[in-house]
């Protein structure tokens, strides 16, 4: 007598699979991705491209580095930042973080 019962042989599944599934789980798989991945990222991208389009003299920002600065002045693809009283930075527009309230780098500071 056998501890291990016999097993039974089944049919054997189709080579490929159903083609309607699979194109089905290929679409659901691009949907969970745009919703999850794609549409997020560029609803930040836009909201970026619309502050750094607003960028203006007087603005006091944070850079992607963490340093606090007031704008000086704009150019097509630059921003000018004045960093401490003698310091000019000439930055990319891209390297702006956020605008901070006005007042903001005194209060800190």
């Amino acid at each position: 007598m056998s501890l291990i019962p016999s097993a039974h042989a089944q049919d054997a599944a189709p080579a490929g699979g159903d083609p309607m599934f699979t194109l089905i789980m290929f679409g659901a798989l691009f949907l969970f991705m745009w919703f999850i991945v794609i549409r997020p990222q560029r609803k930040r991208q836009k909201e970026h491209q619309a502050l750094v389009n607003s960028l203006s003299k007087g603005d006091e920002v944070v850079m992607t580095s963490g340093m606090l600065a007031k704008v000086t002045s704009v150019e097509d693809d630059y921003v000018v930042v004045k960093a401490s009283d003698n310091v000019e930075l000439r930055f990319q527009k891209v390297a702006v973080h956020a605008v901070l309230p006005k007042g903001t780098i005194k209060s800190v500071g």
